[in-house]
């Protein structure tokens, strides 16, 4: 059965992810995923904030939340050089943005990779999957879900020896994308914070986050 399509809505936060195509991986070597989150930053980062992120060799995971319909509105103003923004409602509308801004993403990411490698057709799955976050537990456990999925997927024994992830830039006292000043209130503290990590319950959080 097909996933019912979830809206995009300004202010909402949603999981996103999405799987390669068949047996193939998504990324090769660190080139690829700096590339791909180069390419993130581009296409998505200026339409949603970021809370969480994971890069694995063929699958990945997002949680965001989609910016006001203002800021949206600016982006595609910026982005087609429209002041008026002539025409906008063929755009089809804000969840639309958000998810050509995710298509862009995958397609961009994927012309790059076909050309590198010499190959060709898709490397995603057709639709990304998206499920809406909706409660402050849901907001926690998602972070340490996404964070732990290279330990339960069998990539690495530590989520800390997992380069590819956000977990850094909630350890790291740098400047980061991530919004995770704000995320950080939810879990308390630090150590709160590496206490829900560790005691996820893994099966459970997937039933929550992609069921």
């Amino acid at each position: 059965m097909s996933q019912k399509k979830i809206q995009f809505k300004p202010g909402y936060t949603y999981h996103v992810w999405t799987h390669a195509n068949g047996d193939e991986n998504l990324f090769r070597n660190e080139e690829n995923y700096n590339y791909f989150l180069k390419k993130y930053s581009h296409h998505v980062h200026p339409v949603v904030d970021t809370f969480a992120y994971c890069l694995m060799p063929n699958h990945l995971h997002f949680m965001v939340r989609v910016k006001s319909n203002d800021e949206v509105l600016e982006f595609v103003r910026m982005k087609k050089k429209d002041p008026t923004l002539q025409g906008f409602g063929t755009l089809g509308g804000l969840s639309n943005i958000l998810s050509r801004q995710f298509s862009h993403l995958f397609n961009g990411y994927t012309q790059a990779y076909n050309k590198k490698y010499n190959r060709k057709g898709s490397l995603f799955i057709p639709n990304f999957r998206r499920k809406l976050i909706d409660s402050d537990d849901y907001f926690v456990s998602l972070i340490a879900y996404i964070h732990n999925n290279p330990v339960h997927h069998g990539f690495t024994k530590n989520l800390s020896d997992w380069p590819f992830s956000s977990w850094h830039a909630y350890m790291l006292r740098k400047l980061t994308n991530i919004c995770k000043d704000e995320a950080m209130k939810w879990f308390g503290d630090e150590r709160n914070f590496k206490v829900i990590h560790q005691n996820l319950g893994y099966l459970k959080s997937k039933a929550l986050f992609e069921d």
